[in-house]
């Protein structure tokens, strides 16, 4: 009997509480709207721009076989020519939070577009996966993509 109530107490105990459902909500309904801004600068003024942005300092991106470290190595990347006026849209499916609200990750659909030498669009669809980690200064920053 000992044992189930220790067990109820700590389960009671480690359940959140209203206000930090509150700030968690909060925090979720922020970084899906940082996803949207973020989606909305790489439309407007590039990938590079966009992603160097909105990358914590110390960002990976998972690019397949390699991990691109750190915002300006992002930004480096994005400039490349292949990424020059590429279409990226994307859309997250998915948002959840930690207990704390500071640590956060999406998923969902992407689409990439680019075009080959004769104009033709060439269509790329997939599943994205970001961390979020919310800055000192209340900004949502990813730390993984």
């Amino acid at each position: 009997m000992i044992k189930q109530l220790i067990f109820v107490f700590l389960l009671l105990s480690a359940c959140s509480t209203g206000d930090d459902l509150s700030k968690m909500k909060k925090a979720k309904e922020e970084i899906v709207q940082t996803e949207h801004d973020f989606e909305l600068m790489a439309a407007a003024k590039g990938l590079s721009e966009a992603f160097s942005f909105y990358a914590d300092t110390a960002a990976a991106l998972n690019r397949g076989s390699y991990v691109i470290h750190g915002k300006d190595s992002i930004r480096l990347f994005y400039l490349a020519t292949r990424y020059i006026g590429v279409q990226l849209k994307w859309k997250p499916d998915f948002v959840e939070v930690s207990s704390s609200a500071d640590l956060g990750y999406t998923y969902g659909r992407f689409t990439f577009t680019t075009h080959d030498s004769t104009g033709q669009a060439i269509v790329s669809k997939g599943i994205f996966h970001t961390v979020w980690k919310k800055q000192a200064d209340g900004q949502w920053r990813f730390v993984w993509d």
